[in-house]
């Protein structure tokens, strides 16, 4: 006789797991949620009373091979917050406000606390950033994951008016681009970060140059949420357009928001990189062109506006640590 149970599927772990994880996810919920955890769909309903011409915007993302540095660490929190926080800025830079999010966790075989670590991660984003968790999936599927490893997957959907919708068309020649910091890698550029580090130091090592840090630590740095930072940045000046630095790095992200017949020229020299980009780059021997095209290099977030609202920026978000890293030009 062969169950279920045999072939490497617990459903009753499966549905133990549900159970821990219901509080978690009702924290997230927002007035719009209409239904519980369980049902075939989830249910939201918008209050379309606050909008003239509601444009519903979307985006679907992962972790990528940042994955395997929890796995190292047996950290698994803050891959569940970068996940909500990379989908989250996806949309934010295009104008939208979150409405709710929904997960894909798959593993070989599932670890319940390992599941409800993740699951942990995505709640507190969500709260942070003020939607709901609405719904998601949990697959055990044996043979297709290697020994306590898994894989996430997570799409967002928000809401913008169509008048207030950024995507870079308003962009002029002459306007500058302000850099905003990010946490670290956030969630892309892992392989090449893997590749150059870990045949030298091992997930627990603190090298000199990371300041008591330790390698582990300083690649899982939560990928930062930019959504208040950017309903900050509109209530200042006009937003020609924004930019979320993800794989492709600045100029691939950048050329994503740039009108036809405009350029971009960034000053690498602006600021100053963060202690990991130097760590990589100097043990693997990374040219700088594929430093470029893979990481943020410490500038998580670029705001596209005129040169004559730029010093205000700056100033009135100080804090954020604003810096003028480029201009646009004309091709």
């Amino acid at each position: 006789m062969a169950t279920y149970k045999d072939a490497g599927v617990d459903v009753e772990a499966g549905e133990a797991m549900v159970e821990r994880i219901k509080p978690l996810v009702r924290k997230t919920f927002t007035p719009g949620v209409l239904t519980d955890i369980g049902a075939f769909g989830a249910f939201f309903k918008v209050d379309w009373k606050s909008y003239k011409d509601p444009i519903m915007v979307s985006s679907v993302d992962g972790v990528g091979t940042k994955l395997k540095v929890a796995f190292m660490m047996s950290q698994h929190g803050t891959v569940g917050q970068d996940l909500v926080n990379h989908c989250v800025n996806d949309i934010a830079v295009c104008g939208a406000k979150p409405l709710f999010f929904l997960d894909y966790f798959s593993t070989g075989k599932l670890d319940t606390d390992v599941a409800v670590q993740v699951i942990e991660g995505f709640s507190k984003a969500c709260i942070e950033n003020q939607c709901a968790l609405i719904g998601g999936e949990t697959a055990e599927m044996p043979d297709i994951y290697a020994v306590g490893e898994y894989d996430l997957a997570g799409t967002i959907v928000g809401v913008v008016d169509k008048s207030d919708i950024i995507d870079g068309s308003s962009i002029e020649k002459g306007d500058v681009m302000i850099g905003f910091p990010s946490s670290g890698l956030h969630t892309n550029g892992y392989s090449l970060a893997r590749h150059a580090l870990f045949p030298t130091f091992s997930a627990n090592d603190c090298p000199k140059e990371l300041e008591g840090v330790s390698v582990g630590a300083a690649l899982l740095a939560v990928h930062k949420s930019y959504l208040h930072l950017i309903e900050s940045l509109r209530s200042v000046a006009p937003i020609h357009g924004l930019v979320h630095v993800t794989g492709g790095g600045i100029p691939g992200n950048t050329k994503r928001v740039m009108p036809k017949g405009l350029l971009f020229d960034v000053d690498y020299a602006a600021w100053k990189r963060p202690a990991i980009y130097d760590l990589i780059q100097k043990t693997g021997s990374v040219p700088e062109e594929d430093m470029r095209k893979a990481f943020n290099l410490g500038i998580g977030l670029i705001a596209v506006v005129r040169e004559s609202d730029a010093k205000r920026i700056m100033s009135e978000l100080s804090a954020e640590m604003p810096v003028q890293i480029g201009t646009i030009t004309e091709a």
